[in-house]
């Protein structure tokens, strides 16, 4: 498998995850912008989208949107429990944290990645909508759960990680989150969590 990414983008949960599994498995650079590769490949033919994380697998076919691609990773080794099994709740569980942060966590970071340098009342306002999002991760973690699912870390936790991580990069604190500052700070220190993040050089 050969995982298009872009260093720090949503694209890292799911190389944290291949990490997990461990195995080999190829990784890819993309520039967004130019949508070339790191080997000069046209990436708009790889994912007509534009955007990462695309996954291709083996037999040549490409995956996309991240979410199905935690999952897809997920229940190649399920014996790791990175996801519940299919048809239980717990499997719902998950798919209901992975889509809050996609639909709402992840969204909410798009106002400071658009290119457009944000002052005053609309950084103000973007802030506020973060922190709201950050909100309800809190009251989950509050309970005193290592992970989202409980003690157990899940691909779900990835993706959590990796968009809640985004505050250092934006300058948000997370004083008022420290549940979920907790959090980040745990899901960082995990081995394939910085086998990961050393891979597309983003450890000092």
């Amino acid at each position: 498998m050969k995982l298009y990414y872009k260093p720090g983008a949503c694209s890292l949960a799911s190389h944290i995850v291949l990490h997990e599994l461990g195995g080999d498995f190829e990784i890819e650079k993309v520039d967004t912008g130019t949508q070339k590769t790191a080997s000069g490949e046209d990436f708009s033919q790889v994912n007509p989208k534009g955007y990462v994380p695309a996954l291709k697998l083996t037999d040549g076919q490409v995956l996309s949107e991240g979410a199905a691609i935690l999952q897809y990773l997920a229940d190649q080794k399920p014996e790791l429990g990175l996801a519940p099994a299919a048809g239980t709740i717990e499997r719902a569980r998950l798919q209901e944290h992975l889509n809050y942060v996609a639909s709402e966590l992840h969204k909410s970071f798009g106002p400071f990645f658009s290119g457009v340098t944000l002052e005053g009342e609309a950084r103000q306002k973007a802030e506020e909508n973060v922190a709201k999002k950050m909100a309800y991760i809190e009251t989950l973690l509050s309970d005193g759960r290592e992970y989202l699912l409980g003690s157990k870390f899940s691909v779900a936790d990835a993706y959590l990680f990796v968009v809640s991580n985004w505050s250092s990069f934006v300058g948000i604190k997370l004083d008022k989150v420290p549940f979920l500052a907790a959090f980040v700070t745990r899901v960082a220190g995990r081995e394939k969590t910085q086998a990961a993040l050393k891979a597309e050089g983003l450890l000092g």
